[in-house]
This record gives structure tokens, C-alpha cells and sequence, in this order.
């Protein structure tokens, strides 16, 4: 038996392969790295993911090269730096604060950097 798109039971369709992230499955995203989270509250979502580096400085360099990422995508992420510590939450506001491709785009982006 597989799950098909609409999440029924099929034993024709072929398998999609799905993870649990927080109370939902979704889609895999191969590429993307299975720190980042699902996070949803009532009708938003947005991906998550905290970074830790050794040092201020690398953490910083990380959210500048994140930033020029953004920039080139005109998609830009709500973050915060503490010390070694960058949190990236990712979300489209123009879709109503909802996960898109977009996201997920600049996700698998931020991915090839850390």
C-alpha cells in the first residue's frame, strides 16, 4: 500500500515518499536538510532551522552570505543572531504566510552554505 497525493490508501499509485514534521506529513524534500521544520498555527505555516557555529564571527559571515542569497531571490527570511546561534524562519507573506516553493528554494540554498 502507498499514500497517494490526497493522502489515501492506494495499492495502485506508487510510493511518495513522506515525513512526519511536527503533527504532519509532507512531502520529502530530499534536498532539503531534515533540521528544518514544519512549524504551522492555524492557517500559517513556515520552515524553521537554528544554526550554531563556533563563533560570532562565522555566525554573522553565515547571515551575510544568507543575506545576499535573499537578495539575488528577492525572498527574504525573518532570522535572529545571538552570539554562535542564527534561527531562520522562512515563509511567503505574499501567500499568506504559507510555505512555498520559494521557501523551499532559498532553504536548499541556505543548506549549500552550512
Amino acid at each position: 500500500m502507498a499514500f497517494t497525493r490526497s493522502g489515501v490508501r492506494s495499492s495502485l499509485a506508487p510510493p511518495i515518499p513522506l515525513r512526519l514534521i511536527g503533527n504532519l506529513y509532507m512531502e520529502a524534500d530530499s534536498e532539503l536538510h531534515d533540521d528544518w521544520q514544519l512549524v504551522t498555527e492555524g492557517s500559517t505555516s513556515r520552515l524553521t532551522r537554528d544554526f550554531v557555529f563556533s563563533s560570532f564571527v562565522q555566525a554573522f559571515g553565515f547571515m551575510s552570505q544568507v543575506a545576499l542569497l535573499a537578495e539575488a531571490r528577492d525572498h527574504h527570511p525573518n532570522w535572529s543572531n545571538v552570539y554562535n546561534r542564527v534561527s531562520i524562519e522562512l515563509t511567503s507573506h505574499d501567500a499568506g504566510n504559507q510555505v512555498t516553493e520559494k521557501d523551499r528554494d532559498l532553504a536548499r540554498a541556505i543548506d549549500a552554505l552550512a
